[in-house]
């Protein structure tokens, strides 16, 4: 057995119904997880931080690429902006909230949802259930598919086109070899948002400072900033999608905060992690652990949320703005200067196109180039995060499973994400990309009229130093309004008419 999950049996610590109760054990110090005598500036961004990557590069795709430029394109910035602001503020408050679970308790949140009343046999199949049919509809891998056609090509896919739908087949299998090819699975997927991410944020900053004038960065950044209705024409589902991708995936962003456990922060370092097929054989435990309630780990739990606190608001609070900032102006731009705006069919390669009359193939090809990143990096993270997932799931909560995979969660995760594989290059097929991805953020915000209350729940039971603050609560109410207010009108909109109308 691993150093890492191996944990003395001092005593438990009961938490929530229906689940084991907790055992006990110190929290370790970040120096003992990150194997450094010290936590410095060098150590901090070389060893701490990079989970919020992995969920940055899934926000960077969907709404910041597609659905932020979308609406922006076609509506302008004021009433516009200032729902991107809210939606990536309270998000990131939310995933510290979903994080914080993971800190304290070293168990994913599908696990940790089965502690909530009536217990595991209703939260856990599901919070599954709801992660895969909000994004199994392969939006964002038809997408990048239609980035990779354009590249090839230097032409957008006509109507119809198979071809793209192949490359979006052809990057699902290029996801399942980079994490059959990882030693730590987790570790794979921050190296490459690391490189995809920066390298997007870096040119999309150069060529916006390079061919946007200031008046679109002032009426781009005032729009952030300038509380104004709805612009009139746009819908509640575009709206809706717009705050639900914005900054990730609304009350479902809980599906990647696991990455958390298997980074090693906090209880994580205790629990175990998903390795690769060329990693070591790890277990990872069923049940997770927590720390006593005394001044040695109350210090170290300070530490742990300073960490997860960098970690959200310095890399992906910043991030998810620029990388929802930098493609809007350039959409902007790109509908000035061609005079046209972007449809649903042609969004993912608009800007490219537009552009490329005035700065030249150069200009063209390199922005393809960056909507291919921008777009993989989103696939790698949902399909890796779907499968993840059900692998936490139906480890955490069945020991029948648990005896037949041997300790081994690899045995279920890889064959389940090639059955995920064949059923998204069957579903892509169906509709045009951007309205697959609208179909899953309005799915995200129906979580959110779910899980903040579950979080309440956990998180006001966890040892007292990890417990929240009241405001902390008041922010967790302010997900479930926003979101959960268009989701109903997603709903509403489906069945009849919108509640509202612009």
């Amino acid at each position: 057995m691993a150093e890492a999950t191996e944990v003395p049996d001092v005593h438990s610590y009961p938490l929530g119904t229906s689940r084991p109760a907790l055992a006990v054990a110190d929290l370790p110090d970040p120096e003992e997880v990150f194997k450094v005598r010290r936590i410095g500036p060098r150590e901090l961004f070389k060893y701490a931080l990079g989970p919020s990557l992995i969920a940055l590069g899934i926000s960077i795709g969907s709404g910041e690429w597609l659905l932020g430029p979308q609406a922006v394109g076609q509506f302008g910035f004021v009433g516009v902006g200032w729902v991107i602001l809210v939606s990536a503020i309270l998000q990131t408050f939310y995933n510290v909230e979903c994080s914080r679970y993971v800190l304290a308790t070293g168990e994913a949140p599908v696990v940790g949802w089965g502690r909530v009343p009536p217990g595991r046999l209703l939260w856990v199949p599901l919070s599954v259930f709801l992660v895969i049919f909000a994004f199994i509809a392969g939006g964002w891998a038809a997408s990048a598919g239609q980035g990779v056609y354009a590249l090839i090509h230097g032409e957008v896919a006509p109507a119809g086109a198979e071809e793209p739908r192949l490359w979006a087949i052809a990057l699902l299998v290029l996801v399942f070899a980079i994490t059959a090819g990882a030693k730590r699975i987790s570790r794979a997927l921050e190296l490459a948002n690391w490189v995809m991410v920066g390298t997007v944020l870096v040119v999309l900053l150069a060529v916006a400072l390079l061919v946007v004038p200031f008046d679109l960065w002032w009426e781009g950044i005032r729009g952030f900033f300038t509380p104004a209705a709805p612009p009139e024409g746009i819908t509640a589902t575009q709206l809706g999608g717009l705050a639900g991708f914005t900054a990730l995936a609304s009350g479902l962003n809980w599906y990647v905060m696991g990455h958390y456990r298997d980074k090693g922060y906090g209880m994580g370092h205790r629990t175990g992690y998903l390795s690769g097929l060329r990693g070591e054989r790890r277990e990872v435990l069923a049940t997770g652990v927590t720390f006593p309630d005394d001044p040695a780990n109350a210090a170290r739990w300070r530490r742990w949320y300073r960490l997860l606190l960098t970690d959200m608001w310095g890399i992906f609070f910043v991030g998810a703005m620029l990388g929802m900032l930098l493609p809007t102006l350039l959409m902007a731009h790109a509908v000035r200067v061609s005079g046209t705006v972007p449809s649903a069919a042609d969004v993912p390669t608009f800007v490219a196109t537009a552009l490329e009359p005035d700065y030249g193939p150069l200009m063209f090809y390199g922005m393809l180039l960056v909507g291919v990143l921008v777009l993989f990096s989103t696939q790698l993270g949902i399909f890796e995060g779907m499968v993840r997932v059900s692998t936490d799931a139906a480890h955490g909560t069945s020991p029948r499973l648990r005896r037949l995979l041997e300790g081994d969660p690899r045995r279920f995760y890889y064959p389940f994400m090639l059955l995920l594989l064949v059923i998204i290059a069957v579903v892509l097929h169906l509709a045009l990309p951007v309205n697959l991805v609208q179909w899953s953020a309005n799915m995200s915000n129906l979580g959110a009229l779910i899980y903040p209350f579950m979080l309440m729940y956990l998180n006001s039971r966890l040892p007292r130093p990890a417990r929240p603050r009241p405001w902390h609560y008041v922010l967790l109410v302010a997900n479930v309004l926003f979101f959960g207010f268009f989701f109903v009108n997603f709903v509403a909109d489906l069945v009849g008419d919108p509640l509202i109308t612009f």
